[in-house]
């Protein structure tokens, strides 16, 4: 009997047969110089590729692709069907000034007051907000150029480390101080831009903020790629008054989940030193937690805004594929990721996303995006929005992580969201999750190889760090049939989420399968490589990539350790408000138990 599998057309799988397969990864966990010795024998012409077919073949990745007929035509990037209008919103111009969508988004939020912000109470704690910062300037409590010289001692201050912490890859403190007095005439002269004036905001390194250079956390990126100007995404947080400080520490090219760069040193999780905060915006999503920014802007291909911000405490929203505009990024090409916002509380999250939302033209063509939209949480209509959710969760997946302390923190969070606002959890299945992580891979991995191999091919190869060469070798070995197959796989995957979405508003899951891992001290010098981790960390993230959907990362609270929990909630193509207003409904129900972090940073201190 042939080794042929043909699969039913996705439109006539019968649901009730699909039962859940708990992930089974192998492959070796390898640090210092094992780590190093692997790397010299995966790179080898013969051996090397008959260890990376081996590994394939361990994790059905074979079979799946090369011995299969997948029925559906191939989907090169997401598509999306026509959706109904999100209720209780208010629509934003996205060929606007951004300042004038801020000021939108600054209109929806719920009712400040300064009094209980500013009592000199700490107890709990709780993060300053942007709004926090805007009063304390506006009432001439300090100046963004005064809180500009507290972040430029704590950034100082990070170079004296042992072994080194990076929050930044590039920073310069008299371009902060040009940027924070430029802010602070602007209040002098009762003329600030918008709320985001003097606003302090990190950027990723894989998107360009000039005139700092773009790295990617390599050590040449900057030789071969020039910058002279910002990103769409950077320029229209500049037009609002923003303060950048620097570009922010990553995973090398955004390839790992960890954290880990041997480049420049590994940052740390402000909750616990000795651990990783998840990747690949480590760095961003660390400043925001240490206090050090109000936001950051990173990158999401796989997770790398979501996985950083439940691991160090912190909301980041990954947005539709296409929704904002990814010109002046090193993935700018790219079919599964998104520049998205970082910050501490969901209302921070969106007025920055109000400030950088706007699709290119050329998606505005091919994609058809809906409206942007914003969620009016100060309407009376707020709670009606709420009680009318139905929340869909996947019992047996939701419950596949390495410690039930995650999977019951969330669902602690969803029966409180049914007590309080009447959401309604609603059992579903998703069928091929197993097929989704293969296609995921090879779509990421296979764009990744075609946009480094002129510079690899160039020399460059050998002055990647280890676990970058590592995976450029599993992505080089797929073929173009493998491509197109997993494109094919991209089709059914979304038949079964619109489907999913009939009877469902959001999908809930946990954003991590576990909280924050340890940093083994020998993967400090030269890395390491850990697939069963990355598996844990990247176990509920695909769906927002490889389809492109919509999704939040909410901190929920904490593990047996102290370690931050994140919920996920996944939304229907454009539904950025439903999430958004849920995100925040999530948020007030954890506020009281939110713990200061060992690494924090009082930068608005006013007394």
């Amino acid at each position: 009997m042939g080794k042929k599998k043909v699969m039913l057309p996705a439109d006539q799988i019968d649901w009730s047969s699909v039962e859940y397969e708990p992930e089974v990864i192998q492959a070796p966990h390898l640090t210092g110089l094992t780590f190093k010795l692997f790397v010299t024998i995966v790179e080898a012409p013969i051996i090397g590729s008959l260890i990376i077919s081996y590994m394939k073949k361990q994790n059905k990745m074979v079979e799946m692709l090369r011995n299969t007929v997948i029925p559906e035509h191939p989907m090169f990037k997401p598509e999306f069907p026509p959706q109904e209008a999100e209720q209780g919103v208010i629509v934003v111009d996205e060929d606007g000034k951004p300042e004038d969508r801020v000021a939108a988004a600054f209109k929806c939020l719920p009712h400040y007051n300064p009094a209980s912000c500013w009592s000199g109470d700490s107890s709990p704690f709780r993060y300053w907000k942007i709004r926090d910062y805007a009063y304390a300037y506006r009432s001439k409590l300090t100046t963004p150029s005064v809180v500009a010289e507290h972040i430029i001692s704590v950034i100082e201050e990070f170079n004296y480390h042992k072994p080194p912490t990076p929050l930044l890859v590039s920073f310069n403190a008299e371009e902060i101080r040009k940027q924070a007095a430029a802010s602070t005439r602007r209040f002098e002269e009762g003329n600030p831009l918008s709320i985001l004036d003097g606003i302090f905001i990190a950027i990723k390194d894989d998107i360009d903020c000039y005139p700092h250079p773009s790295k990617g956390a390599t050590t040449w990126m900057h030789e071969v790629r020039s910058v002279d100007k910002d990103a769409v995404s950077v320029s229209r947080l500049r037009s609002c008054g923003v303060v950048f400080i620097g570009k922010a520490n990553m995973h090398e090219l955004g390839m790992g989940t960890t954290g880990n760069n041997p480049n420049y040193g590994t940052t740390r999780n402000p909750h616990a030193p000795e651990r990783y905060t998840g990747g690949s915006s480590s760095g961003p999503a660390a400043l925001v937690a240490s206090g050090i920014c109000s936001a950051a802007l990173g990158t999401d291909g796989g997770g790398s805004v979501r996985i950083p911000s439940s691991l160090c405490g912190v909301v980041g929203l990954k947005t539709t594929y296409g929704r904002t505009d990814m010109q002046g990024s090193l993935c700018d090409s790219g079919t599964v990721e998104i520049i998205g916002p970082i910050a501490s509380s969901v209302e921070d999250v969106m007025l920055v996303y109000a400030a950088i939302l706007g699709s290119s033209p050329a998606d505005r063509v091919c994609l058809k995006p809906s409206p942007p939209c914003l969620p009016n949480l100060s309407s009376p209509y707020y709670e009606n929005a709420l009680g009318s959710l139905r929340l869909g969760k996947y019992t047996a997946w939701f419950n596949d992580v390495f410690s039930t302390d995650i999977s019951d923190k969330c669902e602690d969070i969803l029966r409180n969201l049914s007590k309080t606002h009447r959401c309604e959890t609603v059992e579903i299945v998703i069928p091929e999750l197993h097929e989704m992580r293969i296609a995921h891979i090879i779509s990421i991995g296979s764009e990744v190889a075609c946009s480094l191999n002129p510079d690899c091919h160039d020399g460059k190869h050998v002055r990647l760090t280890y676990d970058t060469r590592t995976s450029l070798a599993l992505f080089r070995s797929f073929t173009a049939s493998d491509y197109v197959a997993a494109q094919c796989l991209r089709r059914r995957l979304m038949h079964y989420h619109m489907e999913i979405f009939k009877s469902v508003d959001v999908i809930v899951t946990p954003t991590t399968g576990m909280t924050a891992p340890k940093i083994p001290a020998s993967a400090l010098k030269l890395g390491e490589t850990n697939i069963q981790v990355t598996g844990y960390l990247m176990r509920f993230i695909l769906a927002g990539n490889l389809l492109g959907l919509p999704a939040i990362s909410v901190p929920v609270g904490y593990d047996k350790q102290g370690l931050p929990i994140g919920l996920q909630l996944i939304g229907r193509p454009w539904g950025e408000a439903s999430i958004l207003r849920l995100a925040h409904a999530v948020e007030e129900l954890c506020a009281e138990h939110k713990k200061k972090p060992v690494s924090f940073y009082d930068v608005l201190k006013t007394n």
